[in-house]
């Protein structure tokens, strides 16, 4: 389970703190999008690691499947199991890449322990079912996580648009700063 720490130093604790959002109006627009860029990668990372949970979470239900109904093995079936997983997600669209891909597939393949699903077809059913508990229970909480992470960012997007909105920030601004940041063309 993903816990929020107060006071914590990691990237979702300073994200999910309440005074992230509070009094944004005070804040300079330079601030702002340094706080929405550091919650979008935030929402990019738990966006991963969810996209690993499910697929994991299908391969083990397609092996309940086959196990029910028999039918070709786990092997046969990945690439169709997971590219029907990659299709059928829905979200956001992403622009960054995830910033902690590695420690994610780690912290997957930890929630199962000593279970290893690199050969699905080995585990029993009781240690099946118990991944499959695992992982969707795992899920719940990314899942959660991550909405909160994206009201976050939804927050401060409302706060720059309004700007923009009543004039106290201008494209011509946000262009300039973008010059800057690439250097002299």
């Amino acid at each position: 389970m993903i816990e929020v720490r107060p006071g914590g130093r990691r990237r979702i604790d300073r994200v999910l703190d309440g005074g992230y959002v509070r009094q944004l109006g005070e804040l300079t627009l330079t601030v702002l999008r340094e706080r929405r860029d550091e919650a979008a990668q935030e929402e990019t990372d738990l966006s991963y690691l969810r996209r690993l949970l499910h697929a994991r979470i299908d391969i083990v239900r397609a092996e309940q499947q086959r196990r029910s109904s028999g039918g070709e093995s786990i092997v046969d079936q990945l690439a169709s199991i997971l590219s029907d997983a990659a299709l059928g997600s829905s979200g956001r669209h992403q622009q960054l890449e995830p910033s902690r891909a590695g420690e994610h597939r780690r912290q997957a393949e930890a929630l199962v322990g000593n279970s290893d699903l690199t050969d699905v077809g080995a585990l029993t059913d009781d240690k099946l079912a118990e991944a499959l508990r695992t992982y969707t229970d795992e899920e719940i909480s990314v899942s959660t996580r991550r909405r909160e992470v994206q009201a976050v960012v939804d927050t401060i997007n409302a706060e720059i648009a309004a700007r923009y909105a009543e004039g106290k920030a201008s494209v011509d601004e946000l262009l300039d700063t973008e010059r800057g940041r690439k250097g002299p063309e």
